[in-house]
C-alpha cells in the first residue's frame, strides 16, 4: 500500500513518534497548525471517516484515549479533535487520522 500514514506505523517512514499501542499510533504534524499539533491515526489502515463501520468503535475509542491521554501530558486545558473527511474538508492524507491541537485559543467557527 502507498499510504504515508501506514508507512509512519510500520516505522518505513520516520516520524517524531510520541504514542503506539496496538491499535493507535500519534506523531507531531509536520506543519502544525497550534503549538500542539498532534496526528492520532489508526494502525489500520481506514481512508476515512465515511469508512468507518461499527466493527471499528475499538478503534474510535482508543483514538479518543490516546487524545485525552496526551492532551493531559502536554498539560492542555482545553483543546480541539478535528478529523476531516475528504478533500473538500481539507482531508490530504486518506487514512483517517484525528488532529489534537492545543496550547492557544481558537475561534469558531474554524475555517
Amino acid at each position: 500500500m502507498d499510504c504515508l500514514f501506514c508507512k509512519i506505523v510500520s516505522a518505513q517512514i520516520p516520524a517524531n513518534v510520541i504514542h503506539k499501542d496496538a491499535l493507535v499510533t500519534a506523531f507531531r504534524d509536520i506543519n502544525p497548525q497550534a503549538p500542539t499539533h498532534i496526528l492520532i491515526v489508526p494502525n489500520e489502515h481506514i481512508g476515512g471517516a465515511a469508512d468507518l463501520t461499527p466493527a471499528h468503535t475499538p478503534t474510535l475509542a482508543a483514538l479518543f484515549a490516546a487524545a485525552s491521554q496526551l492532551a493531559a501530558a502536554k498539560g492542555l486545558s482545553g483543546y480541539r479533535l478535528v478529523i476531516n473527511q475528504g478533500a473538500e474538508a481539507g482531508q490530504s492524507v486518506f487514512h483517517l487520522h484525528l488532529h489534537l491541537l492545543g496550547g492557544r485559543r481558537f475561534a469558531w467557527p474554524p475555517g
